[in-house]
């Protein structure tokens, strides 16, 4: 992992790795969903836009992209509708979150979105808001505090999904059974329900069978990042030798156990199933390193959260709870997901960086650069401003770090080359273009 005191030296700019989140050709976001979330008036009319007010997002974490989707569509969804969305991170602490709320709340917004912390403990917060007249809308994770109000849920059916991953995970394996690790993430209350629907499915299946059962021998705190569920993933490769399966309750965490087998040398023998549809999760399915996704759809949420607090501020009904089936991607859809067709070469997994990785000069990553002191075509930001971007050259930046982020200080110059060398792997980068968009 890298530290500070290992940082590359940068002439120009770096890019590191994010998770990655996607779509799936089955149900394709773009074709049945407005992206804009206008609401159409009943006549059949264009609605005029006017400036509604704001609204306030506080995301779980915009490490993982699914979330920076999700926000991505709501600030557009927002604009086409007249609103201001303001997008602030929660970094997964609830105290933080709570926080947000509070400022929500002294701002007087219009109404206010959560991917709730915490499921329980996020409670009293909504209360305030609450009290104080604003309505809350929780969106992909939900709130289980019995004393707080939510207006309105847009999300996905992780327990249908879970149970799809449980399926997923017995073709798998086979009459042969075997142990499985589930690497959770327990305070979302999405994730209780992923492992709920999974345990459910095994159970049934093991119910009349003598051998072959499927038995969960282990469940461990994946955070939901790659780095945290490769240490999870790792540890648990140590305490059960005979592992043969790991569900992973999304694409990041499934990603840090694929590394953690691959250092095992067990690649050949345990079979991974993820969660989400990531971009980099679909491309994992892609190159056999994940067997199955359950997909979820995180554009249809930021735009039905606004479009929902559009019909509740005009007083039009709305469905309170709506969540969206998932549905299965295995390699067979990613051969022919357009998503990949745009980006055919393999992207680089954790663990891959080194001197084979920077000879292959083919592959392509996609993730974010900290640029510093200026960023492209003179564009105005202020100091440690994030850039997305994508290496032509695809070199694996050392994941997983300690934020599952790569972050570095460079300088966008006119040629945007760059010289370097990794610190982890002592590979030798140098005078490779990059790209930013």
């Amino acid at each position: 992992m890298l530290t500070r005191s290992s940082r590359w030296m940068i002439a120009t700019s770096v890019l590191g790795l994010l998770f990655v989140a996607g779509c799936t050709p089955k149900n394709d976001e773009s074709s049945d969903t407005d992206t804009s979330g206008t609401v159409t008036p009943a006549d059949g009319g264009t609605a005029t836009v006017e400036s509604r007010g704001t609204i306030g997002f506080s995301a779980l974490t915009l490490k993982n992209p699914f979330f920076k989707i999700i926000a991505d569509s709501m600030t557009e969804a927002g604009k086409a509708n007249g609103f201001e969305v303001l997008v602030n991170d929660a970094e997964r602490d609830v105290n933080e979150q709570s926080k947000h709320i509070d400022n929500y709340i002294a701002q007087g917004v219009a109404a206010i979105v959560l991917n709730p912390a915490d499921r329980i403990a996020i409670g009293p917060a909504i209360r305030k808001a609450n009290e104080a007249g604003i309505p809350v809308f929780t969106c992909d994770l939900q709130c289980a505090s019995e004393d707080a109000k939510v207006d309105g849920h847009i999300g996905t059916d992780n327990y249908q999904g879970g149970r799809l991953a449980g399926d997923a995970m017995i073709e798998a394996l086979g009459d042969a059974g075997g142990e499985v690790l589930v690497l959770h993430f327990k305070q979302a209350n999405s994730c209780v329900l992923r492992v709920q629907g999974f345990s459910e499915v095994l159970a049934e299946y093991n119910k009349d069978r003598e051998s072959g059962k499927i038995t969960i021998v282990s469940e461990l705190e994946g955070g939901g990042l790659r780095d945290e569920g490769f240490k999870a993933a790792s540890d648990a490769l140590q305490a059960h030798q005979n592992l043969r399966g790991i569900f992973a309750i999304n694409d990041p965490s499934a990603l840090g156990a694929w590394t953690a087998l691959k250092q095992a040398e067990k690649l050949d023998q345990v079979t991974i199933i993820g969660f989400d549809g990531q971009l980099e999760g679909k491309q994992a399915i892609l190159e056999g390193k994940i067997y199955a996704d359950p997909i979820q759809f995180p554009k249809q949420m930021g735009v039905v959260s606004v479009q929902n607090i559009v019909k509740y501020l005009d007083g039009d009904d709305y469905e309170k709870v709506e969540l969206i089936p998932t549905a299965i991607y295995k390699k067979a859809d990613a051969e022919k997901d357009p998503d990949l067709q745009k980006s055919p070469t393999p992207t680089a997994a954790p663990g891959e960086a080194g001197e084979e990785a920077v000879k292959n000069r083919n592959l392509q990553i996609t993730g974010v650069v900290r640029i510093s002191p200026r960023p492209p075509s003179g564009r105005r930001r202020s100091r440690g401003e994030h850039w997305q971007g994508v290496t032509r050259c695809g070199i694996d930046f050392g994941l997983p770090h300690g934020d599952g982020t790569a972050n570095f200080d460079g300088r966008f110059g006119g040629s945007l080359h760059q010289a370097s060398r990794c610190c982890e792997c002592a590979a030798s980068i140098s005078r490779f273009p990059v790209s930013t968009r």
